[in-house]
C-alpha cells in the first residue's frame, strides 16, 4: 500500500495519521483495523520506504509491524537510515510489534537471537507494576493472555530500555524506553486472541501519545461514493437509477469452468484457473450487452475486501513485498494481468465487519448483512481433489445444505461467522442397516471471527453433533 491510501481513507485537511511500516505479517492490516475502531486515521506503507516518504506523511505515531523474516536473515527488511534519529528529533513515538520489536532492539545496539523455545499460540504474560506506558495503571502488575508467533527473541536490550512484561516461560514480552518514546511488544495485540490487546493499543495511542479519535466510517462511505461517481458520472447515474432495481442476467458458464478444472487438484491452482476464466466469461458477454443496449460495458464492479488483498499477497509496488501468500482470491491474485474491463473495488480497504457496518448505514436488509461469507471460487475449493470426478459437486451441495439447515434449526446461524462442508479425497468404511458402506468422508467446519483475519472453531455441543449425524445417516442411508 502506498501513501495514496490517504485519499482512500478520507484523510482530508492534512490530518496526521498513525503510520504502520509493513514488514509482511499477515496480521499487519489488523493493526490498521484495530486502530480504526478507535476512530483514528491509519496509513500503511512498505517498511522499506525511504525516509522522505515517511516524513511526508507527518505521522503522529509509527508502528513497526511483525513479519515472517528473522532480523538475521539475508535481505531482512528494515527501516531506512536516519529513521530512528527522525523519530527522536520529531518526538514521534515508535512501537515495534514482534519482528518490529526485534528491529528496534538490533538497530539500537541490543542483541536478538534465535529463541531456545519458539512461542506460537496463546501464552500468558506477567506485567510489571511500573508498566504504565503500554498497559496503564489497571493492567500493570497483572497477567494477560496474548497471542505469540515468533522464533527469535531479545536477549540483551539497548541502553535505556527495560523489560515491562515477560512470558511465564521467562522470555521478554514487552519493553520500553520512555525518554526516547520507543516501545516494543513481542506478541500481537491486534488479534482477538490477545483479549486485552485493544486496551493496550487504546491506552498507548490516546493516553500516552495523545492521538485524537475523530475519524469515522461515514467519511469512508462518502469518499468511496465520490470515487465511483468520478469514474463516469452520467453512466453510473444512468446505470444505478431507480434504487438499483436493475434487470439481472444470469450467465451459466458451469461447463466452461468445469472443463478448465478437469484434473486440477491443487487448491491454489484452482483459484488461479477460476479467476482467469471468471474474467473471460465477462469479456465474452460484453458484446452481447453492446448488441442489446448499444454500449459495451467497460467496468467490472467487485466486492473485494481487505482480507482478500492481504491473503493474496499483492504484486510488487503494493508495499507488501515481504508477505507470504496464504491463498489467491479469484478477484485478486487469480485475475489475469491484462483484461478489457476496468476494475472498481470500493470496499477493498475494508474488513468484513466494517462492510456490514456500511451496510447498516445504507439500510441493507439484515438477511443480506448476516449471510455467511461464500468463496468466489465457489464449491471447487471445498473439494480436496478433482472437482469433476464422480458426483462430487452435487454431493457437496447436499451435505452443505444439511449442515446449514441444522445450524439454523438450532438457532446458531447468527452466532457463527462461517460454516461449511468440505469433501476429503478419501472414502471411509461404515455400517448402516447391518451392511457395509464405503463413501466419501466429509468435514464439517464452523468458525467464529470478527474480521476474517483470525478465527477460532465454534464450540458445538454434543446434542447438535448427534442431531447432524442422524440427519446425514438418514439422508444418505442405504
Amino acid at each position: 500500500m502506498g501513501s495514496s491510501i490517504l485519499s482512500d481513507l478520507s484523510a482530508s485537511g492534512g490530518e496526521k495519521p498513525v503510520l504502520i511500516l509493513d514488514y509482511g505479517s499477515q496480521y499487519t492490516h489488523l493493526i490498521t483495523r484495530r486502530i480504526r475502531q478507535l476512530s483514528i486515521l491509519t496509513v500503511c506503507i512498505s517498511g522499506t520506504s525511504p525516509l522522505h516518504a515517511i516524513a511526508a506523511l507527518n505521522p503522529r505515531v509509527i508502528i513497526l509491524s511483525g513479519g515472517p523474516s528473522s532480523v538475521h536473515a539475508d535481505g531482512a527488511p528494515s527501516f531506512p537510515d536516519g529513521f530512528l534519529q527522525y523519530a527522536v528529533e520529531n518526538g514521534v513515538p515508535v512501537l515495534g510489534i514482534c519482528y518490529g520489536m526485534h528491529l528496534l532492539v538490533q538497530k539500537l545496539g541490543g542483541e536478538v537471537a534465535v529463541g531456545k523455545k519458539h512461542e506460537y499460540g496463546k501464552m500468558d504474560i506477567a506485567v510489571v507494576e511500573r508498566a504504565t506506558g503500554l498497559y496503564g495503571t489497571e493492567a500493570a502488575g497483572g497477567h494477560q493472555t496474548v497471542w505469540m508467533s515468533h522464533g527469535d527473541e531479545a536477549l540483551r536490550l539497548p541502553e535505556g530500555f527495560e523489560v515491562i512484561a515477560r512470558s511465564l516461560q521467562g522470555s521478554v514480552a514487552a519493553i520500553e524506553n520512555p525518554s526516547k518514546r520507543f516501545y516494543g511488544l513481542q506478541y500481537h495485540p491486534e488479534v482477538t486472541h490477545s483479549p486485552k490487546g485493544m486496551e493496550s493499543l487504546r491506552h498507548f495511542l490516546i493516553n500516552v501519545c495523545g492521538v485524537p479519535g475523530d475519524w469515522n466510517m461515514e467519511d469512508v462511505l462518502e469518499e468511496q461514493i465520490k470515487s465511483v461517481k468520478s469514474l463516469e458520472r452520467e453512466r453510473v447515474m444512468s446505470s444505478f437509477q431507480n434504487k438499483l432495481h436493475l434487470p439481472v442476467t444470469c450467465i451459466d458458464a458451469s461447463e466452461q469452468f468445469l472443463s478448465k478444472l478437469k484434473g486440477v487438484k491443487d487448491p491454489e491452482k484452482k483459484r488461479k484457473v477460476i479467476g482467469e476464466e471468471f474474467i473471460h466469461v465477462f469479456e465474452a458477454f460484453a458484446p452481447m450487452v453492446e448488441k442489446e443496449v448499444g454500449r459495451r460495458p467497460s467496468f467490472l464492479l467487485q466486492g473485494t475486501l481487505y482480507p482478500d488483498v492481504i491473503e493474496s499477497c499483492p504484486p510488487p509496488g503494493s508495499g507488501r513485498t515481504h508477505s507470504h501468500t496464504i491463498k489467491s482470491h479469484h478477484n485478486v491474485g487469480g485475475l489475469p494481468e491484462r483484461m478489457n474491463l476496468k476494475l472498481i473495488e470500493p470496499l477493498k480497504l475494508l474488513f468484513k465487519d466494517e462492510v456490514r457496518l456500511l451496510g447498516k448505514i445504507l439500510n441493507v436488509p439484515e438477511s443480506f448483512l448476516k449471510r455467511h461469507p461464500f468463496p468466489g471460487p465457489g464449491l471447487a475449493v471445498r473439494i480436496l481433489g478433482d472437482v469433476t470426478e464422480g458426483n462430487a459437486l452435487n454431493i457437496l451441495r447436499e451435505v452443505d445444505e444439511i449442515f446449514i439447515q441444522a445450524i439454523k434449526d438450532a438457532g446458531l446461524y447468527d452466532s457463527i461467522w462461517q460454516a461449511f462442508c468440505g469433501i476429503l479425497p478419501v472414502r471411509t468404511v461404515g455400517v448402516q442397516g447391518d451392511q457395509r458402506t464405503h463413501a466419501n468422508a466429509v468435514v464439517l467446519r464452523a468458525i467464529t471471527s470478527e474480521d476474517g483475519m483470525t478465527a477460532d472453531w465454534y464450540y458445538f455441543d454434543h446434542k447438535f453433533l448427534v442431531d447432524a449425524a442422524v440427519r446425514y445417516a438418514t439422508k444418505f442411508g442405504r
